[in-house]
């Protein structure tokens, strides 16, 4: 039993990878395994959010090029 345990949580935790590797937001991913809170997630899953800093900088370029762009 204590095996097909590990396995479940090894499908539960490469579920949420694959969510967060699609972007889904943690909030969304929380309800869905249903921790009480998204600090629940985050504290578990946050180093998986690692790699979202630099889209969030390509979207805030993007934005700004698009204000300099109608302003002129």
């Amino acid at each position: 039993m204590i095996s097909w345990l590990r396995t479940l949580h090894g499908l539960r935790h490469t579920h949420v990878s694959q969510l967060i590797a699609a972007g889904l937001d943690v909030l969304t991913i929380s309800r869905r395994i249903g921790h009480a809170s998204a600090s629940i997630t985050l504290n578990v899953y946050g180093h998986l959010f690692a790699n979202t800093d630099a889209r969030a900088a390509e979207i805030m370029e993007a934005t700004f090029t698009k204000v300099v762009q109608t302003a002129n």
